[in-house]
């Protein structure tokens, strides 16, 4: 599943087609577009211009406006496991190599837009597990996780018996961190992911927040959480490569779960 910083990249791209005419849209994939029937979202959008790029967490949307110059809906895009959009010779997030050029099949492309000045915006997945709907339901989500104050963090997160892991988890606490970008953070502040959060000092959270923002930053600017400095090593016989300690595998919140056997003890 992405997480916050390959959505984050999807939205730099999306921010890149803003303010054009919207000429023809290509809505045909009716499991992508549910609950939506293929038209609808064509009737919607044709005519008008995306306007605004927005991002919380993992859900991406733009707001549009109308031929008439009025708000339009909202136009919701979710990336699902390996989607990806593309404009202008850009990918975001970049993915893999592999499907580039002539090896992809033009039914990876599940959604569409076309503009008045020929380019496309385009939502490449090859395994249909993407998402685009009208004015997506934000509610249940928390604050995004690179935009929390350190006060805001410190409050949501270290309320409660729940282990530290599956705190960040939750999307209602926190908008944004997935599975790696959890184990990435944790270990940058060399917390224990099963600790529970009411255990955690002021001073510890504090430094939690600041793995964060450093782990976001990094992923954002490297191209995804995958590029993470644990990442590479959350496999079995590998070592951290702070301290060299032997790497631990368990499952914490129910998610597949590394850490470093000497500093996340």
């Amino acid at each position: 599943m992405p997480e916050l910083p390959e959505v984050e990249l999807a939205r730099q791209v999306l921010a890149d087609a803003l303010g054009r005419e919207v000429r023809d849209v290509d809505d045909h994939d009716d499991w992508v577009c549910r609950p939506h029937a293929p038209g609808d979202i064509a009737a919607a959008l044709r005519g008008g211009k995306l306007t605004e790029a927005h991002r919380r967490g993992k859900t991406l949307w733009c707001e549009t406006e109308n031929a008439d110059g009025e708000p339009g809906p909202n136009l919701g895009l979710h990336l699902g496991m390996a989607g990806q959009l593309r404009f202008a010779g850009r990918s975001g997030p970049p993915g893999p190599r592999r499907f580039r050029g002539r090896d992809e099949k033009p039914e990876w492309f599940r959604f569409g837009l076309t503009f008045a000045d020929g380019e496309q915006l385009r939502l490449f997945d090859t395994r249909r597990l993407s998402r685009v709907r009208l004015d997506p339901d934000l509610d249940a989500l928390g604050p995004d996780a690179g935009e929390v104050s350190r006060t805001d963090f410190r409050t949501r997160v270290g309320r409660g018996r729940a282990p530290v892991k599956a705190r960040l988890l939750d999307q209602s606490v926190l908008a944004g961190i997935g599975n790696l970008l959890a184990d990435e953070t944790l270990w940058q502040a060399a917390v224990s992911p099963a600790r529970p959060v009411h255990e955690l000092t002021a001073d510890e959270l504090t430094d939690l927040h600041k793995a964060l923002r450093k782990s976001l930053r990094a992923a954002i600017k490297h191209g995804g959480v995958h590029t993470g400095e644990i990442i590479g090593h959350r496999r079995a016989g590998d070592h951290c490569p702070r301290c060299g300690a032997e790497m631990a595998h368990g499952t914490v919140g129910g998610r597949s779960t590394w850490w470093c056997t000497k500093e996340q003890a």
